[in-house]
């Protein structure tokens, strides 16, 4: 019997949907975050479950078969990506076949399933990018990227990116320059002493619009005027810098919040288009990373619904507004319901700069807001966060017995949990699509039509 805290070596003999791998030591399964099927890996191993041992990679000794794209040079020490190593075609097919496994567990068949569609882009993708400020060991210099894989405090120094979209490159070089001369500290976060903290950089990728937001403490003094100076006096950017921010956090947790936002040039938000539609994002708007890929994604969840020319759409989880919009310029009307209220306050903004008036927007909780709803829709949008539907309000959504659903899904795991509920209640998976929002990445958006049986 395998022994809690002892390393073993092992072969990866399959994957799970997001991101775990399954190996076998004496008999006994080990599962484990990380990995790719067909590597030699060391594992560390844990508590022992009913039907499994909990592990933890530690290295890999030999890489898959399947891994023959090489061309990050920070692959093997970066956190933000898992399938750098696999051609684009071989991590399409993976997702789908570790997606309809999930399907098939439950299952759930007869759907005509429409495959996987690729990223529009696979490099550069990014629109959004949140870098942490540190060191890459102990006592070394300044470093600003990406954390480094299975690490809390180390960081990478990455010269490219290739999943970002490359104006962020030379951004986060020269802000990282910028400090090093300065000589501010970073925010140790085992100390709770220091300034900086974070940059998190947005770009509008059809309109070339640049979002800066600078994260530190309280605990001293920058020269935020010297910083701005600095980054308007880039060359060579593709966009343009449009605003720049100053926000302090002080909290212990190691997340990007305001505890105070200060305009330090240009203006709060930038200006993005999807499908014909305008959308304002503000530094903490909850937008997709890959903008041309919502494009795909929005219209493939807008094909699912049909013709709703003449037709109430309710947009339940609706965030910023973003797919009630797209809904609203072909439906009768649309109700949208959303539990932060800045979101809907974005989302009715956005909505009168594009000239929309067939939408009603609520701030509230799905669970409790449904039970208000007097109106009876024809097409209902399901698009929630990744814990899926909350338990107690599935069943109050199926009550509204419309013809069809449309899931809009970023976790599988849960969605399928989810269709589980609605074919008890004599719904049917017609369509399943997935969409590649994040290449190089294990995750996948998922988009399913339901038609109700008991109608037919």
């Amino acid at each position: 019997m395998a022994k809690k805290k002892k390393i073993i070596e092992t072969l990866i003999i399959d994957n799970m949907f997001p991101n775990k791998s399954v190996a076998d030591y004496e008999g006994k399964t080990v599962i484990f975050k990380g990995g790719i099927k067909g590597q030699r890996v060391k594992v560390l191993l844990g508590r022992k479950k009913k039907d499994y041992i909990e592990g933890k990679l530690l290295e890999v000794l030999e890489r898959s078969p399947l891994e023959k794209n090489l061309s990050c040079d920070y692959e093997d020490e970066c956190g933000g990506c898992t399938y750098q190593t696999l051609l684009y075609e071989d991590e399409l097919e993976l997702k789908k076949e570790l997606v309809l496994d999930l399907f098939r567990k439950e299952n759930i068949e007869g759907f005509d399933f429409l495959g996987i569609e690729r990223s529009p882009n696979v490099e550069g993708y990014r629109n959004k990018m949140e870098y942490t400020f540190g060191d890459s060991e102990k006592g070394g210099s300044l470093v600003l990227g990406l954390n480094k894989r299975g690490r809390f405090y180390e960081v990478v120094d990455s010269d490219a990116c290739n999943i970002a979209d490359e104006d962020f490159t030379a951004i986060r070089k020269k802000t990282m320059e910028y400090f090093r001369e300065q000589n501010i500290p970073y925010y140790n976060k085992r100390s709770h002493e220091g300034v900086l903290r974070h940059l998190v950089v947005r770009k509008a990728l059809s309109t070339g619009e640049i979002l800066i937001n600078l994260v530190t403490t309280s605990q001293g003094t920058i020269d935020t005027d010297g910083f701005v100076e600095e980054l308007l006096a880039l060359r060579g950017l593709k966009g343009r810098i449009t605003g720049i921010l100053h926000t302090i956090n002080d909290g212990l947790g190691d997340i990007v919040k305001a505890d105070k936002l200060s305009l330090l040039y240009g203006r709060d938000y930038i200006t993005e288009e999807i499908l014909g539609l305008k959308f304002k994002i503000s530094p903490f708007s909850f937008f997709q990373t890959n903008t041309f890929g919502a494009e795909r994604l929005y219209s493939i969840a807008r094909e699912f619904a049909g013709d709703i020319a003449d037709k109430v759409v309710f947009d339940l989880y609706s965030g910023t507004g973003t797919i009630a919009q797209i809904m609203a310029t072909v439906a009768k009307k649309v109700v949208a319901i959303e539990i932060v209220e800045e979101a809907v306050v974005k989302a009715r903004e956005n909505a009168e700069l594009n000239g929309l008036n067939n939408i009603e927007f609520i701030a509230g909780d799905v669970l409790k807001e449904v039970d208000n709803l007097k109106e009876k829709p024809d097409v209902v949008i399901i698009d929630p966060p990744r814990d899926g539907i909350h338990p107690k309000a599935i069943n109050k959504i199926i009550d509204f017995n419309p013809d069809t659903f449309v899931y809009v899904s970023c976790n599988p795991v849960t969605l399928v949990r989810d269709l589980k509920v609605f074919m008890e209640r004599r719904y049917k998976a017609e369509k399943v699509k997935l969409m590649d929002m994040f290449p190089r990445t294990p995750h996948v958006e998922c988009v399913v039509l339901m038609t109700n049986v008991k109608n037919k």
